[in-house]
């Protein structure tokens, strides 16, 4: 049971970490993976957009960046 506990709490630590390191990137940077996939998925039209957190309008957010400052957001066409 003490395993099952400490395993739990190292993968929660490590999800927080991994978090805080996509939000730490830049813009740019995770635009670009994100667009990758989007590709990969051949989906034909798409456009992502970066905007200041409270500018969050119509879309899907798919990612945050610059410390969490800025958002990337997906719309369809």
């Amino acid at each position: 049971m003490k395993k099952l506990v400490l395993v739990s709490a190292l993968l929660i630590a490590c999800n927080v970490a991994l978090a805080d390191s996509h939000a730490r990137k830049s813009c740019e940077e995770l635009k670009a993976e994100i667009t990758a996939k989007i590709e990969a998925n051949k989906v034909p039209k798409f456009a992502l957009e970066i905007v200041d957190n409270d500018k969050v309008g119509g879309g899907s957010v798919v990612g945050s960046c610059d410390g969490d400052t800025k958002k990337i957001v997906h719309t369809r066409g």
